[in-house]
């Protein structure tokens, strides 16, 4: 089954859509098997991190421009360079195990879409296997 979400991003920043994943699982009634989130912009991802301290996501934005500045010399003609670098770096997918009905997330884990290039009108889905 799958399940397509839309949402609106601010210039940078991480979305947590956890709870769009298990919407799509209740929908879906599987029990057991796997959830793929995938992202098909390439200056956004898809990653897994904490949920509990909002300072995560502020180092991690921090990290990311330190890592992967906008630099002059880079040629791209739309001039977001750095957005496609921490794209790739994040990556466009993450996969979670579903057992019992339920997302095997850890107590501290939530799902996010990043976005590097915005504001946008983005897109992402969740694809859910039965095993």
């Amino acid at each position: 089954m799958l399940y397509e979400y839309k949402l609106s991003t601010e210039k940078q920043g991480f979305s947590n859509i956890t709870k769009c994943l298990v919407q799509s699982l209740t929908k879906s009634g599987v029990r057991d098997g796997l959830c793929v989130v995938f992202c098909p912009h390439t200056t956004a991802g898809i990653t897994i991190n904490e949920n509990a301290d909002p300072d995560v996501v502020r180092d991690m934005l921090l990290g990311l421009d330190k890592a992967y500045p906008d630099r002059a010399e880079f040629r791209h003609a739309e001039g977001n360079s750095s957005a496609h670098l921490k794209a790739s770096s994040v990556g466009s997918s993450a996969s979670v195990i579903i057992t019992e009905g339920r997302l095997l997330l850890g107590t501290w884990q939530s799902v996010y879409f990043t976005e590097f290039d915005g504001p946008r009108n983005r897109t992402f889905y969740v694809k859910i296997i039965g095993a």
